[in-house]
């Protein structure tokens, strides 16, 4: 099964090191998820790409206990074979507060503050029948759950 982005110009991947992409504006202000352009002051400008730290700390995080309503929710899960999953977000350092899904599915594992690497992870399928992926973060020295 071939892997492919959830979405394009979102991380840069296949990769070793995979980054999250953003874009930087003139005035030096970081947009996530990286989109071509924004107003600045009025004028219209081309976006810079820019990647993005890879390593944060958990600011904050919640358990998802039910299925959220697709769309826009596009899991390969159902309403009987839904696992919760854990989502926070993870403060990159001189970058931004980037909102994801935690690898850690046990909120006892978790703790503000602590040191978080993004990871790209499988998550459904899409129309064409590739293996959608998407970026997540995980505690630093957690297990690889084979992703990147």
């Amino acid at each position: 099964m071939t892997q492919v982005p959830i979405a394009p110009d979102l991380f840069t991947w296949p990769s070793d090191d995979p980054a999250l992409i953003a874009g930087r504006s003139s005035d030096g202000v970081l947009v996530f998820p990286y989109r071509k352009q924004k107003l600045v002051e009025g004028t219209r400008e081309e976006l810079e790409k820019v990647e993005l730290p890879r390593h944060g700390t958990l600011w904050s995080f919640t358990t998802q206990r039910f299925r959220p309503p697709a769309p826009p929710y596009a899991g390969a899960d159902d309403a009987e074979s839904f696992e919760p999953f854990t989502v926070g977000y993870v403060e990159l350092p001189d970058a931004l507060l980037i909102e994801a899904r935690l690898t850690e599915p046990d909120h006892e594992k978790l703790s503000i503050g602590q040191e978080m690497e993004l990871r790209i992870v499988p998550f459904g399928t899409d129309a064409d029948g590739n293996e959608t992926m998407i970026y997540a973060f995980a505690p630093v020295g957690a297990a690889d759950r084979g992703a990147n």
